[in-house]
């Protein structure tokens, strides 16, 4: 009851965010769902119809992952330092609104889905995001500690190295059926895949990081000066989304160059829709959670009498920054990958 008069009493940009949790989570189940379907329809192809429930993973832990990044931005779950007792309560409330978001687009996905589907299978499944989310949610939520540089830009770039390394060495032998009649690919391929985009996700943070440090390097001026410190500050809240959509990029990169010879199906292009935009959700919950952060060096900088325009070119300057470099990790990726699906 509590979390439904959170909900009712929530600003517009917070209940914006909220729906994103439910619109995806609503994709998810009905993915879900037409993975069970297929397994009612053909009791004999169950290779194929457990292929299908695998492949669901992909948007599942996206939308468990926005759905933790958008609990961590909700006005009312927000802890300081100096408030230990309240850690209980937070989580319980961070938890429940969760699963609120969660269990309506579940409710959502059941209704609107068409097709003969056994209840207690479908429950079942449905019930399994509320409830994975809901407890990262409440694990992901503590006091703020001091931030430290991030570290993980030699290991993500080794993961990418050795992921590439795998995928060249792949064989011509009988591969993995992709989604939607895309083809097949050699399960090597299919490893180098994860590893580059575990490695993309362990170096977002130590990338802006190293952009931020960059920018305030060579005696810089106020504008560099200000861009730089706030990147280095930002660099663990969005440095892992932003991992995660070069990560999801970098594979709708590659895949399309199969799907130009083989389209996808209706089925396989509306999951990779429901993965791109809870990756593109969850980076820009994670900046809405870094703004929040920088409150308090905004409002010292204001009051130090630091023009609105200064701050307006400092958060276009990091922008930039970010995105070129992004853009060029994801695009290098992508090409090496597209290399080993064109040979």
């Amino acid at each position: 009851m509590l979390s439904l008069r959170v909900a009712r009493g929530s600003r517009p940009a917070v209940l914006l965010r909220r729906a994103a949790v439910t619109v995806t989570a609503a994709g998810t189940g009905f993915l879900l769902l037409a993975a069970l379907a297929h397994a009612a329809l053909h009791p004999g192809r169950t290779g194929g119809s457990a292929l299908r429930l695998a492949w669901c993973v992909v948007p599942f832990a996206l939308t468990a992952y926005l759905a933790v990044l958008v609990a961590r931005t909700e006005p009312s779950c927000r802890l300081s330092a100096g408030q230990p007792l309240a850690l209980g309560r937070v989580r319980a409330l961070g938890a429940a609104t969760t699963a609120l978001s969660c269990a309506l687009g579940s409710v959502v996905a059941l209704t609107a889905f068409q097709g003969p589907v056994p209840l207690a299978g479908a429950l079942t499944l449905l019930v399994l995001l509320p409830v994975v989310a809901a407890g990262a949610a409440a694990l992901s939520l503590r006091p703020p500690r001091p931030a430290k540089a991030p570290g993980g830009l030699p290991w993500g770039a080794a993961l990418i190295a050795i992921g590439v390394a795998v995928e060249f060495s792949a064989g011509s032998g009988p591969g993995v059926p992709l989604p939607g009649g895309l083809g097949r690919v050699a399960p090597a391929v299919l490893c180098g895949w994860a590893l580059t985009s575990a490695g993309l996700v362990l170096a977002g943070p130590g990338l802006v990081h190293v952009c931020g440090r960059l920018l305030a390097a060579c005696r810089p001026g106020v504008l560099r000066l200000i861009a730089g410190r706030a990147l280095q500050e930002d660099a663990p809240r969005i440095g892992r989304p932003l991992g995660v959509l070069c990560a999801v990029a970098s594979a709708l990169y590659a895949t399309g160059a199969v799907a130009r010879v083989r389209p996808a199906g209706p089925l396989t292009a509306f999951g990779i829709g429901l993965v791109l935009l809870a990756a593109l959700a969850a980076a820009l919950t994670a900046v809405v959670e870094a703004g929040q952060a920088r409150l308090p060096a905004t409002a010292a900088l204001t009051g130090l009498g630091a023009p609105a325009s200064l701050l307006r070119g400092a958060a276009a300057l990091r922008t930039g920054v970010v995105l070129a470099a992004a853009v060029s990790a994801t695009w290098a990726v992508a090409e090496l990958a597209g290399l080993r699906l064109g040979a």
